[in-house]
């Protein structure tokens, strides 16, 4: 069957292109710069900011594949109820991911929301192995083990468990695998996803609307174009990550994501000023050589692929 996005080619699961590559760093890079903006809605409620998530990314994605005339697939894809169905599937993870992201940002929760995608690559490894087969070697077994450690030592000195950067860790991941499975272009398949939301997501504004609790207002108040504006900031990174999953392994992906938290991590530290206790000084330093051991293996592999 011909590829509904003509413009980037399908590659196996085994192989990364250039494209791909560029795709992912951007939306690595922007997801990086993401909670300095969601710290100026952090007195709206996480619930509502995902309402605008939702409802200001449909007429961005929607312009995109109207100027690229690739709608075709898209109105395929909801006439098919088991592409619908898995649709279905990774808007209700992605909706969940971003509703705990806003309420982390904006609870002064950002450094476990880094932990929580520092964590993801190697949870991503953990799904490769049970999921996709994928054999898993010792040194990825040590990292694994290293970011289980981690997570341990600060639930210990917390007396609870870390649910913000599991949660992360869990959703996303979970995404990041069932996107890479959904048979429709990446484009098409986002648009289908938020256009999927669209009603849930009407239906709780009309409810806040007719309460009093929203924030939104035809006055063009500074709340309002910061919620119009979360479109834009959640459509044009998932819309270049979704090209890139598809073009990238999920190996890879996972490497590139250490981008993101850490730039999370550097704005938790020094933005936004948040404490980093003892258990966070046991714990990063764990999750970087669960990292440093996972990538040098990876790259060693890759070598020896090559010279294979």
């Amino acid at each position: 069957m011909r590829n509904p996005d003509s413009r980037v080619t399908p590659v196996k699961n085994d192989e990364d292109t250039p494209q791909g590559l560029a795709f992912a760093l951007v939306a690595y890079g922007l997801w990086g710069f993401l909670p300095l903006y969601m710290k100026m809605l952090a007195h709206i409620p996480a619930a509502e900011v995902v309402v605008h998530r939702v409802l200001w990314s449909v007429p961005i994605a929607a312009v995109v594949l109207i100027l690229l005339r690739r709608t075709d697939a898209l109105r395929e894809a909801l006439r098919t109820p088991r592409m619908l169905g898995m649709a279905c599937v990774t808007a209700a993870l992605i909706s969940f991911n971003w509703g705990i992201y806003v309420y982390a940002i904006a609870s002064g929760n950002a450094l476990a929301a880094s932990l929580g995608y520092y964590i993801n690559p190697l949870f991503s490894v953990f799904l490769a192995a049970v999921v996709l087969g994928e054999r898993l070697t010792a040194a990825q077994m040590v990292a694994i083990a290293l970011a289980a450690c981690a997570v341990v030592v600060i639930a210990v000195e917390a007396g609870q468990v870390p649910w913000v950067s599991l949660a992360l860790t869990i959703s996303w991941g979970l995404y990041a695998l069932a996107k890479k499975s959904l048979p429709i272009g990446p484009n098409q398949g986002f648009l289908l996803e938020v256009l999927i939301l669209l009603v849930p997501a009407l239906a709780y504004l009309a409810y806040l609307t007719s309460t009093g609790q929203s924030h939104f207002s035809l006055e063009m108040t500074r709340d309002t174009w910061l919620l119009i504006g979360c479109g834009l900031v959640t459509a044009v990174p998932l819309m270049f990550y979704a090209n890139g999953a598809k073009l990238l392994r999920l190996s890879t992906i996972a490497i590139l994501q250490y981008i993101a938290p850490t730039m999370i991590f550097l704005v938790a530290v020094f933005v936004f000023d948040e404490p980093f206790g003892r258990a966070r000084m046991i714990a990063f330093p764990m999750i970087w050589l669960a990292l440093v051991i996972y990538t040098t293996s990876m790259l060693r592999q890759m070598r020896n692929a090559k010279a294979g």
